[in-house]
């Protein structure tokens, strides 16, 4: 077993956990406001589904990142910059849909992550496919929770 495959792996996929750790804990109290005060629509996941699900996608974040970075081609760069912003975006949108109670804002932000998990992806398929490919279920959770924020929006305005 490579040691050192294992550490950059371990570091990648940690630091993607971590970036939705920190959301968790600092959106806490948000959630619980949310879950007791908000409309919500009728295709709304129980709330222990999001933890879970939201751990699966950053563990497959991190690895898809560490494989891309791994290769180091030219193209890695790039990739990994668009990783990194919308690990960034997808940080932001928890606090401004949960902590701000903006969900308009968070529909328009939720977009633009939409549209970085598109480019992240088509970056990462120019470098490693299994990469690319690991990432669509994040896409497909994303465009999932663009329903969810929307709905929420137009049931609560």
């Amino acid at each position: 077993m490579d040691l050192k495959k294992v550490w950059e792996y371990t570091i990648w996929m940690g630091s993607a956990v971590a970036v939705g750790g920190l959301s968790g804990l600092l959106i806490r109290e948000g959630v619980r406001n949310f879950q007791e005060t908000v409309e919500k629509p009728a295709l709304m996941p129980p709330t222990w589904l999001f933890p879970v699900a939201w751990a699966i996608l950053y563990l497959l974040m991190g690895f898809s990142a560490a494989r891309v970075h791994r290769h180091g081609k030219s193209e890695s760069l790039p990739a990994l910059a668009v990783y990194w912003t919308q690990l960034g975006v997808n940080f932001c949108w928890s606090l401004l849909f949960f902590n701000r109670g903006v969900y308009l804002f968070s529909f328009g932000w939720l977009v633009g992550l939409w549209v970085l998990i598109v480019a992240m992806i088509w970056l990462f398929w120019k470098v490693d496919r299994v990469a690319a490919l690991l990432q669509l279920p994040y896409l497909a959770w994303t465009t999932f929770a663009g329903y969810l924020n929307y709905s929420v929006w137009i049931l609560n305005r």
